[in-house]
């Protein structure tokens, strides 16, 4: 009690209105230091001084009060939130996997049939089995005197003999070649992991050096006074698009808005829609900024053979394209600044090795939701760190596929665009580099650019990014093997790009936290260390997240989500290895048409009712409406055959449901084990699969 008083009694206040008004003592300072667990105060006083007991204790009393009261604040704070959450999870499981409400039709999805998926779920079958079982052996109290064959067999000690035996198979045939396996994935893991750690001291290097793309000769101009564009290179522009009718109207105007002479630029817009209104929709566009003097024409494929490939072929066979000396690729969705040109094509001057120019994307809807924060993440790792580390030391990366620009002749050296693999721009990059042709990335130059919002749209995205590069693999390798490139950037091709990068890291994400992990909550025999779990994967996170400095808050849902998306990269991953159907499947990424937000500020300020201002996007319906109003008369055909859009809805995802009750199931048997960072990796993990596969992060249709 003495002690308390004391406490109390040293306890400054807070109040410095009250401080600052007071005489000023004489005499020598005391500062008297007290520490404590929840709280560290300083006072300074003089030592003429006492102590006033009543009217200070009691002020300072008030002042812990309201400390403490601040604190419960808080608390009751987070434990609402994550109830809130939890609500969520329960509230969708009743509506969506017991209800079966809010979900899109089951007919109309395909089946989860695969063989991942049966072993998936078999799987999952042993788990709860087995989970069942050993909850049994610690209720008997057969862990706690070890495993020892019973005294005398028969029918009432047949269970323990059978669980016995089990242990001895399980510790002799089951553990070794387990510990084998997570051995080497460990190995696997610390060899990416090594890979990326000198990625971000590259990227380090490069911004103490502030290391930047300089062109040899950067002005365009030209000495000719009668004729001062004809410094400009003819430079061509396609836009390829397929039933892009949220965003075709924002991608034209923003390439018709080019920083560049009119004479010496050609845009081509390559549609290979099959909505006849759409295709109305864009020739109308085209033929508005036709008249405006821009040099734009429009073609349209009535077979979409080859899909993006087949595209960009079929207009790089045209006569007039020989008159071009460079092209530019923008996919329907991208907003290209005005000076893009200006900032890309002076780095082929004086520069005649040089076959591609890429430009770093930005993402107008970024802060949607969740799946759109997590994919910033992502992706600004991806150009801030590897496109530019590669860029700047090897000379050599993926092309992205758009906001790039080519060397025509590179084009035609490589052999052009092909339609053998659904990573055309790959490819492409690829071919281009065994022929010697070098690359620069470009940091600083940005194109507006839209992030999938639903999940199901993110998804098919990921399995044609991670199912294309393993086809090309097994296309390129004998070209690779058999190029006249130096054997460094032979290995580089092969080890690093093709196998660490695109094969390794789903294969080890998957297996050794969504396989591995499981299995040794099972098998305790088999030992996965806890750095492998925790330390080493956080370290990786904490590296991806450097580059989107915001994102801080999202490192651990990041993490889990990276984790939750290895059963799609691994499952395209496979396909694409053997070839199988699902690999050489296509699907359009679905856009919303949404813009920036300076160019939404800027349109709700001018309001102009139909003018197209850069950047500003309109919903495809609302322009359909629009120039069916402005028509006289309008065509009868246009009102009833219009498409009408398909009803959106959630859907459920079994590979992540059934994965999320196998960890569940493996973080409650590692209980059992005393196991804790292994339990709640589990139980997060499990959490976060159980997130995903209820569909309840990204876009929400209900």
């Amino acid at each position: 009690m003495a002690a308390a008083a004391v406490l109390f009694k040293m306890a400054p206040s807070f109040d410095f209105v009250d401080w600052w008004n007071k005489e000023q003592h004489q005499g020598t300072p005391v500062v008297v230091k007290m520490e404590n667990p929840n709280y560290s105060m300083v006072e300074i006083e003089s030592p003429k001084t006492g102590f006033e007991g009543g009217k200070d204790k009691g002020k300072n009393a008030k002042q812990l009060t309201w400390v403490l009261l601040l604190r419960a604040h808080r608390a009751a704070g987070c434990v609402a939130w994550v109830a809130l959450g939890l609500w969520t999870v329960l509230a969708a499981i009743k509506k969506r996997l017991i209800l079966r409400q809010g979900l899109a039709d089951p007919s109309l999805e395909r089946p989860s049939k695969g063989r991942l998926f049966k072993a998936i779920t078999g799987f999952l079958v042993f788990a709860i089995f087995m989970l069942c079982v050993e909850v049994a052996a610690h209720l008997m109290g057969w862990h706690f005197a070890g495993p020892q064959w019973p005294p005398a067999f028969g029918v009432q000690n047949l269970p323990h003999a059978i669980y016995v035996g089990w242990i001895y198979f399980r510790a002799e045939y089951i553990a070794p070649p387990l510990q084998f396996l997570i051995n080497f994935c460990i190995y696997l893991f610390l060899l990416q992991s090594a890979d990326r750690i000198i990625l971000c001291l590259g990227c380090l290097w490069i911004k103490w050096k502030n290391i930047k793309p300089i062109p040899v000769n950067p002005s365009l101009k030209s000495d000719d006074v009668e004729q001062p564009d004809k410094g400009y290179p003819m430079v061509l522009v396609q836009i390829p698009m397929c039933n892009e009718r949220e965003v075709y109207e924002q991608s034209i105007g923003a390439v018709c808005q080019l920083d560049w002479p009119r004479h010496r630029m050609l845009v081509q817009v390559l549609d290979d829609s099959d909505d006849v209104d759409t295709q109305f929709l864009i020739k109308g566009e085209v033929a508005k900024w036709n008249q405006k003097g821009v040099n734009i024409i429009y073609r349209h494929r009535t077979n979409r053979t080859g899909y993006k490939a087949g595209n960009l072929k079929s207009a790089m066979n045209c006569a007039y394209v020989k008159d071009y000396e460079f092209v530019t690729i923008f996919d329907a969705d991208f907003q290209p600044k005005a000076d893009f040109l200006k900032c890309t094509v002076p780095h082929f001057r004086d520069n005649p090795e040089l076959g591609l120019v890429q430009a770093r994307w930005s993402f107008v809807n970024k802060d949607e939701n969740l799946l759109t924060r997590l994919q910033n993440i992502n992706l600004s790792f991806h150009f801030e760190v590897e496109q530019q580390v590669n860029g700047v030391f090897i000379n050599f990366f993926g092309f992205n596929g758009t906001a790039g620009v080519w060397r025509i002749k590179a084009l035609e050296e490589c052999g052009g665009w092909l339609e053998r693999t659904t990573v055309e721009d790959m490819d492409v990059a690829v071919r281009a580099h065994l022929c010697g042709w070098k690359f620069i990335f470009l940091n600083d130059v940005r194109s507006l650019c839209e992030l999938p919002e639903s999940y199901e749209t993110f998804r098919k995205q990921q399995h044609r990014w991670h199912s294309g590069p393993m086809q090309l693999f097994r296309l390129c390798l004998p070209d690779i093997i058999e190029s006249k490139v130096s054997t460094w950037k032979k290995v580089n091709m092969i080890f690093l790009f093709f196998l660490l990068r695109k094969l390794i890291l789903p294969f080890y994400s998957f297996t050794l936290f969504c396989v591995i992990l499981p299995v040794t909550m099972f098998v305790p025999e088999a030992q996965l260390p806890v750095w492998v779990v925790c330390y080493i994967p956080a370290l990786m996170s904490f590296l991806n997240v450097l580059p989107a400095p915001r994102s801080f808050p999202f490192l651990i849902p990041y993490l889990l989500f990276e984790n939750t998306m290895s059963v799609t990269k691994f499952n395209a991953m496979i396909s694409g290895l053997f070839q199988l159907s699902s690999a050489h499947e296509w699907v359009v990424t679905k856009k919303t048409g949404r813009s920036s937000e300076a160019d939404l500020l800027s349109l709700q300020e001018t309001k102009p009712p139909l003018k197209l201002s850069r950047g500003a996007s309109e919903s495809g319906l609302d322009a359909l409406k629009q120039r069916q109003e402005q028509m006289h008369p309008p065509p009868p055909p246009l009102v009833p055959t219009a498409p009408i859009p398909k009803k959106k809805a959630n859907r459920l995802y079994r590979k992540e449901l059934s994965l999320a009750f196998l960890l569940l199931t493996a973080a409650a048997r590692s209980l059992l084990s005393a196991k804790g960072v292994h339990f709640y990796f589990l139980l997060f993990q499990g959490i976060s699969f159980l997130v995903v596969g209820l569909d309840l992060i990204g876009e929400q249709v209900s």
